[in-house]
This record gives C-alpha cells, sequence and structure tokens, in this order.
C-alpha cells in the first residue's frame, strides 16, 4: 500500500489572485472618459496636435495620462500613417565581431532616416531564420536586414509571403532576390595570400568555419584555392597550399581538432617558411588559443593574416595582420538599400561589394 503523504510534504496550494490584483492596461478610451473629453482629442494629443486644443483640456489629458500610466501604442499609432518605421535586422552570430559592426552601421543609417531597428540572434542556428521573420513580422516592421546562414529553405517562401523589401548582408540567400551587400571575398582572399608569399611563406594553411553552404565562406575557400593555383603561371612557384575545415561541435571538441590540424601542418611544413591564413575573427581568435597552447607564437612559429579586423588585433603579441572589413559602411548601404526599397524604389536586385584594407602586422613579418 503507498503511503500516505503528509501535511509537510503536501503540494502548497497556490493562492488564486482576486480580480481586484489583476489590474487591465489602460486604453485611450480610459484616458479619454477620466480627462472628460473624447478619443479623438486625446489622439491629437499625443500626434503633438496641441495647437488644436485649449490648455485646459491640454493640461487635463496630461494629469488622465499620468494616473492611469498610460502608454500609447508605437505600432497602431505608425501603422495608422502607413507604416512603422521599423527595421528588423536577422543575424546568425550576435557574438561574432562582424555582426556588432554591422548592427551599428546599420543602426545608425536608420536613426538618421529616422527608422528603428529591431534585432532578432539566430545563435547560429540555420532552422529558425523563418521563426525570426515571422516574429519580427507580429512587430509590423516595414523591411528585413539579413546576416543569416542562408540555409533555411523556408526562410524565401516566408519573406515572399510578408510582400516586405529584404537586403542580405555578406550571406547571400538561395532563391531570394534581393540587394546584396558584402566584402569582395575574392580580393580580400587574394590580398591576404599575396602578402604573405610575399613575406616569404612557401606553406599556407586556409583555417575555415564549417562551410556548409554559407556563401561567403564557399567564396572564400574557393578564392584561396584559385589563388594558390594561379601562382606558378604567375611566375612564383613551389608555394604548398592547404585547406582545413574546422568541425562543428563544442568549444572543446573544436580545439583539439585544431590543436590537431595547426601540428600536422607545422610537420608537414618540414620547417619551411609557414603561415595560416583565417576567415573571420572567431577563428582567429581560436587559432591565437590554440598556438599559445603549443608554445608558439605568431609571427614566429608560423605567420597569420586574419579576416576582420578587430579591437584586440594590434595588442596579441607583436600583433595579428588582418584584412579589416569595411563594416560600418556595409552596415549602412544596407539600411541607405532598404530605406530606398520602403519608400517606394523599384530596381533589379543590387549587389554593392566593397574592397576590404589589408593592416599588416608582426603576425606576417615573414621568415
Amino acid at each position: 500500500m503507498p503511503a500516505s503523504r503528509s501535511k509537510i510534504d503536501a503540494p502548497e496550494q497556490t493562492p488564486s489572485l482576486s480580480p481586484a490584483a489583476v489590474v487591465p492596461r489602460a486604453t485611450i478610451a480610459d484616458v479619454a472618459r477620466v480627462a472628460g473629453v473624447s478619443k479623438a482629442t486625446v489622439s491629437r494629443f499625443f500626434n503633438h496636435r496641441d495647437a488644436l486644443l485649449t490648455a485646459d483640456i491640454a493640461t487635463r489629458v496630461e494629469k488622465a495620462v499620468a494616473e492611469l500610466g498610460y502608454i500609447p501604442s508605437r505600432v497602431a499609432g505608425a501603422l495608422k500613417r502607413g507604416g512603422t518605421r521599423l527595421v528588423g535586422l536577422i543575424v546568425a552570430d550576435v557574438t561574432n565581431p562582424y555582426s556588432v559592426a554591422v548592427l551599428r552601421g546599420a543602426e545608425k543609417a536608420c536613426q538618421e532616416a529616422g527608422y528603428l531597428l529591431m534585432l532578432f540572434n539566430l545563435g547560429n542556428d540555420s532552422a529558425r531564420e523563418s521563426e525570426a521573420l515571422s516574429a519580427l513580422s507580429s512587430y509590423q516592421v516595414d523591411g528585413y536586414i539579413l546576416n543569416t546562414l542562408g540555409q533555411d529553405a523556408r526562410a524565401a517562401a516566408e519573406v515572399a509571403r510578408l510582400g516586405k523589401p529584404v537586403v542580405l548582408v555578406d550571406r547571400r540567400h538561395s532563391n531570394m532576390h534581393a540587394d546584396f551587400v558584402s566584402i569582395d571575398n575574392g580580393d580580400a582572399i587574394e590580398q591576404a595570400a599575396s602578402h604573405l608569399i610575399s613575406q616569404g611563406y612557401r606553406d599556407l594553411l586556409y583555417v575555415t568555419e564549417p562551410i556548409r553552404g554559407v556563401s561567403s565562406r564557399i567564396e572564400r575557400e574557393r578564392a584561396f584555392r584559385e589563388c594558390v593555383f594561379a601562382l606558378p603561371r604567375r611566375g612564383i612557384p613551389g608555394v604548398n597550399g592547404h585547406v582545413f575545415e574546422a568541425p562543428e561541435g563544442d568549444a572543446e571538441h573544436q580545439f583539439a581538432a585544431l590543436d590537431e590540424a595547426l601540428r600536422t601542418f607545422r610537420t608537414q611544413a618540414g620547417g619551411r617558411p609557414a603561415a595560416v591564413l583565417s576567415n573571420n575573427a572567431v577563428t582567429t581568435l581560436r587559432l591565437i588559443e590554440v598556438l599559445a597552447h603549443q608554445g608558439g607564437q605568431w609571427g614566429q612559429t608560423l605567420g597569420l593574416v586574419g579576416i576582420d579586423e578587430t579591437e584586440w588585433a594590434p595588442y596579441v603579441g607583436a600583433g595579428i595582420s588582418t584584412v579589416a572589413q569595411p563594416t560600418g559602411d556595409l552596415g549602412r548601404l544596407a539600411a541607405n538599400c532598404l530605406i530606398e526599397r520602403m519608400r517606394g524604389l523599384d530596381l533589379p536586385p543590387r549587389q554593392i561589394l566593397l574592397r576590404g584594407t589589408l593592416i599588416p602586422r608582426g603576425s606576417s613579418q615573414g621568415q
């Protein structure tokens, strides 16, 4: 027979809330009632048309608003005027310095044009792209800026259903015809690889995050291979190129895989000048951690150039060489393109590619 439950271990009854404890949100009708005016008068007050109201009526409305704690609905008011002036920005990973920098550029452009930016972070979960679009659509955003992985097949259908303008940043999305703003990936890799070769490095390792169909990663990996393969035709023989695609998984697994890849690369180089080209700031930081664990130093044990400039790059060892992306400009251009579309611009999809800037430091000083 099961033991009876004592009063001590019996679950406590959650007290129910009395009707008086639940305070409904005040409405414009409540304000009008307390102030003794019409709803149209309250609306005029919030639309800064005080000139149409007497001082006494304006004061009564103001007191009623304070008494009730009424907050007007920005979205509802904006919809009456034909739009919310809200822009949705969806990023793949807000912890990536690139995404933060693009966000700042886009936000500044939106503010200058009188728009408010709303952010949705996917956390590198590609399956959430269509979910993010739906979530932001509930706020009636006027358009979208997408810096996503571009792998959710439902996202393109969702964009078509919503019927709102879209601008893509950095990563293309299959079946989505929209303005596209990005760094020139081929040129960025060419700058980095050519710099390392000019510094005397003859064994190059390109390290990238999982490519898995992400357009920018595909373009950079392809550009690296094309650059290395073209060297003999340019009169530069004897350069060996290798590609390492970091695996997915937790931080410990990724560290172990990268540690093994660097050790193997150094062994294969056999004492020849060797260098690494990193596909972005996240990968560069992991490389710094791994080589420190191995007791090596960038610029001495191995050369290094990373795509993406960061605040910490000048201060790691003798400084990390980078190809800086014009991230602020990318964000600003994406926002401006979207605003033009939201204001009625009707042109075929545009592609805007900006050039990166090589910043050489001690990590690629040559051997």
